[in-house]
């Protein structure tokens, strides 16, 4: 598993080509066994490709035009990063009405169940990137409306998913644990 956590990496270019079904189902069932609270459960994933997907990216288009108006530089890197994605789920976390902890703890229980999905991506030799800023659409409405989320829920990622464009070589630097610990 170490071996596996070491791997992961964020993933941005992708081939042309289409995730099956089935592997989509992978990753949407490894999500469900992450841990949460209470198991409520609060997570809902919208499954975006194909004509969906194509509808998207002109939410997505006309968020970084509206953000970026001098920019266009700006909104043509970043609008590549959808137009060269062949399958974004956007996740979501169950708000409960009056109870700020339980909200929190959802979030917490969604992030899990996000790197979960991320694990098993790297099982089914595919590459993911969790967005939030930017094209991620996480912080705007435009998504919220587009996929029809409805107000008990909080987007907490758009997660961009596909067969990698290169294989990953290098080794990410991370700081060692032991300086990044205290022992009481």
């Amino acid at each position: 598993m170490l071996e596996t956590l070491k791997k992961r990496r964020a993933i941005r270019n992708f081939l042309p080509q289409p995730v099956e079904r089935e592997k989509i189902e992978s990753l949407l069932e490894a999500a469900t066994y992450a841990p949460n609270d209470r198991m409520r459960e609060p997570w809902h994933f919208y499954v975006l490709q194909g004509d969906s997907l194509k509808r998207f990216e002109q939410v997505a288009l006309d968020y970084l035009q509206e953000r970026f108006p001098t920019k266009p530089n700006l909104v043509e890197s970043s609008m590549k990063a959808v137009t060269n994605t062949p399958l974004i789920i956007v996740v979501t976390s169950a708000i409960v009405e009056g109870d700020e902890g339980a909200t929190i703890d959802n979030t917490f229980a969604v992030s899990s169940a996000i790197m979960s999905m991320w694990l098993m991506a790297e099982s089914l030799d595919l590459g993911m990137v969790w967005r939030t800023r930017g094209v991620g659409l996480v912080h705007d409405t435009a998504l919220h409306k587009f996929i029809g989320a409805t107000e008990s829920e909080r987007l907490i990622g758009t997660l961009c998913i596909g067969y990698p464009e290169e294989p990953i070589t290098t080794e990410k630097k991370r700081t060692t644990f032991s300086e990044k610990t205290t022992w009481l």
